[in-house]
């Protein structure tokens, strides 16, 4: 991709200098007929299109990006709303008597699962 812009860039700007087109040195700027007028017209044509075409690429490419930012700033708020939840459920577990007997009760099954799972291990 790196590659191609370099040549369609250079294909682009491919003989205009700061002053406008590039005369031929055979031809002074007074000797400049319809028919290099043609081709000087053709070129430049061609790099509307170019020019053209690279911005309908960058319109397409920053379109999807903003979609998918959106997608992420979306799963991001929803992923911050479970987190909020599970944490309001936490306090309210830690707060009470009976939740902590019971968290007291799991803790003591899991240590005392683990200590027989490395014994018989």
């Amino acid at each position: 991709m790196h590659w191609d812009v370099r040549n369609n860039r250079a294909a682009l700007f491919d003989g205009i200098e700061e002053g406008g087109i590039r005369a031929s040195s055979s031809y002074s700027s007074h000797e400049i007929d319809e028919q290099d007028n043609e081709r000087a017209l053709e070129g430049l044509e061609d790099r509307v299109s170019l020019l053209k075409r690279l911005s309908g690429d960058i319109n397409e490419e920053v379109d999807s990006h903003n979609l998918m930012l959106d997608r992420m700033g979306n799963d991001m708020d929803s992923s911050r709303g479970v987190l909020s939840g599970t944490m309001d459920r936490f306090k309210m577990v830690f707060e009470t008597k009976s939740s902590r007997r019971m968290l007291t009760l799991v803790a003591s099954f899991v240590v005392i699962f683990l200590i027989i799972y490395y014994l018989t291990r």
